[in-house]
């Protein structure tokens, strides 16, 4: 007889999931959460009705940008999909460099949220490794 496998979908709330799977879940405002996981660094979600938006502050970039580093860091942006880099120049005199990622909510799985999670945190080191060398010329 061979295997059987029978796939069970059901809906969970999105803090509650996050809850059962290990995270920490703050929420800062209506639509607006702080996740954590393990002390990692945190992830801050927004959410409306269509979708989830994921950003990761790494830091100011002032002290160590150049040409050169934002170069590496675009083409980086090659090996870390599906999450990517960005500055977010909400505050002109603190620019922060930012992983980012969205996602639809509207057939969102358990699985492909997770995802975002991992693929954040593999990315988060392949960063960390470009900005240490950046640092280390300084």
């Amino acid at each position: 007889m061979s295997d059987i496998i029978i796939q069970i979908r059901k809906n969970e709330d999105f803090v509650q999931f996050l809850g059962l799977n290990g995270f920490e879940v703050e929420t800062l405002e209506e639509g607006l959460y702080r996740v954590t996981r393990d002390g990692e660094i945190p992830i801050f979600i927004r959410a409306d009705s269509k979708n989830l938006f994921f950003e990761l502050d790494l830091g100011n970039i002032n002290e160590i940008g150049s040409e050169a580093l934002y170069f590496k860091l675009l083409d980086l942006n090659t090996e870390i999909v599906p999450v990517s880099l960005g500055i977010n120049n909400v505050n002109p005199d603190d620019p922060r460099l930012v992983l980012v990622e969205s996602r639809e909510c509207g057939d969102l799985n358990d699985q492909e949220l997770l995802a975002v999670f991992d693929a954040m945190e593999l990315a988060v080191d392949k960063v960390s490794e470009v900005l240490s060398e950046a640092m280390s010329q300084k």
